[in-house]
């Protein structure tokens, strides 16, 4: 990648922490969300992001005020001299950046993900590679050998059909995949919820970072630490990315695969989903098929799997493959999870599921935000914690919050101790620690 463009730099001034050695996140950056209307609104007038940088940018800013406070955009701009020693840190590890104003941002990001495609990409590696498609293969951390075996065997063909591998870089699952597929002399793309740093400078990445077989990337900075949040986020990248996903293994109503996958089930639809159909039963993926996934046709090699990525719908599944992982109703039972809410300028493109039947009745974009919260609150709130505490962990307002907890105190599965207030999740072992999937 060249230099920083003059856009990058103030979208990285605006939206970046910046973080160098055990520096803070600094208060007052710019959600995705508010960038994206930040930069609406600098289209409308004929401008871009870079122009806020100029030496005559004061009637710009001024005429941003009603979008963003000035003083605010002003306090993020004024963050140069930190910019130059992030940007030094960040080129002496080989990590690039670069963000929606970029020629070099995938445009599948932006066609999919609208006004919540991530402002800012961070990457060490072969940087076209996100822009490739692929295949995304995502799953549970604590799996069996078996399922860890097949599931390099899906990276292995993934390799031999020339396709790329997209997976989330976690244990389990998404690391056998990555692995079978760079062994095997394919290209991955690793897309990281935290530590892009340090998974940059392992030892193991190092040859197939250099060799331009792997790209490591990530929405956030390149130093920042495990968030629930930016984990659940994350997943839309991921399926965003990809032309087909295949989910090996799920927990059921609990767990980043199941978030994600019911997110793009349910709501975003960004990509064809398959499930495992061979090998032991699993909930998780019975109750991913009863919401619209597709049982993996099991191509056995590179021509098969071809097709599979080139189909322009759902294949039907026939009465057999519907039988392959049996389904219960009854495991449905309890809370379900999903993702963070998104509200598109304009329908996603890809694939779109069957509408709703008369007898059910689809969830709003609050219901569906609220299934992905649960899961982080309870994860939060495995120790008892402040009510401003758990909000600034899912990086949401207070007040959303606060909406959150009270709806999860009613339903009893947190605990609201009072003198002083904090909330506590009453059921131990809720979410493993970590990307949990």
């Amino acid at each position: 990648m060249n230099a920083l463009s003059a856009n990058t730099q103030a979208i990285l001034l605006l939206t970046a922490p910046l973080l160098v050695g055990r520096g803070k996140p600094t208060e007052g950056l710019l959600t995705v969300r508010e960038y994206s209307k930040l930069a609406r609104h600098l289209r409308d007038m004929g401008s871009q992001p870079a122009d806020l940088l100029a030496a005559d940018a004061a009637p710009l800013l001024g005429e941003c005020h009603q979008v963003i406070d000035e003083r605010r955009l002003q306090g993020l701009l004024g963050r140069g001299f930190l910019l130059s020693l992030a940007v030094e840190h960040w080129r002496a590890r080989a990590i690039w950046v670069m963000s929606r104003a970029d020629d070099e941002y995938p445009k599948r990001l932006k066609a999919r993900l609208k006004g919540e495609a991530p402002p800012l990409l961070y990457g060490c590696g072969a940087w076209e590679l996100p822009s490739a498609g692929g295949l995304a293969v995502v799953g549970s951390r604590n799996v069996e050998d078996g399922l860890v075996e097949y599931t390099r065997g899906i990276g292995r063909l993934a390799a031999a059909t020339g396709r790329t591998l997209v997976s989330g870089g976690a244990r389990g699952v998404d690391e056998a995949a990555m692995r079978g597929a760079l062994d095997a002399g394919g290209r991955v793309t690793g897309v990281l919820p935290d530590h892009l740093e340090r998974r940059a400078l392992h030892r193991g990445n190092r040859d197939p970072l250099l060799n331009g077989q792997l790209v490591l990337i990530s929405p956030y900075d390149p130093g920042s630490r495990f968030n629930v949040g930016h984990a659940m986020q994350r997943n839309k990248v991921i399926y965003a990315l990809a032309d087909a996903a295949l989910v090996v293994e799920s927990d059921l109503n609990k767990g980043g695969t199941w978030a994600g996958a019911t997110e793009q089930l349910d709501k975003l639809r960004l990509t064809r989903i398959y499930v495992r159909s061979t090998g032991a039963p699993s909930e998780g993926l019975a109750a991913l098929k009863a919401k619209g996934a597709l049982p993996w046709p099991n191509p056995g090699d590179a021509d098969g799997l071809q097709s599979v990525m080139n189909a322009d719908s759902p294949k039907t599944p026939s009465p057999e493959e519907q039988q392959e992982i049996p389904f219960h109703p009854e495991s449905l039972r309890g809370p379900d999870s999903s993702t963070a809410d998104v509200t598109p300028e304009r329908p996603p493109q890809g694939e779109r599921g069957p509408s709703p039947t008369k007898e059910e009745s689809p969830r709003g974009p609050g219901d569906v935000l609220f299934e992905a919260a649960r899961t982080a609150i309870l994860h939060v709130a495995r120790e008892p914690r402040k009510g401003i505490e758990i909000a600034e962990e899912l990086a949401v307002n207070r007040r959303q919050a606060e909406e959150w907890l009270k709806r999860l105190v009613d339903e009893g599965m947190l605990e609201k101790r009072t003198r002083p207030v904090r909330y506590v999740a009453r059921e131990a072992g809720l979410f493993t620690a970590g990307d949990s999937r």
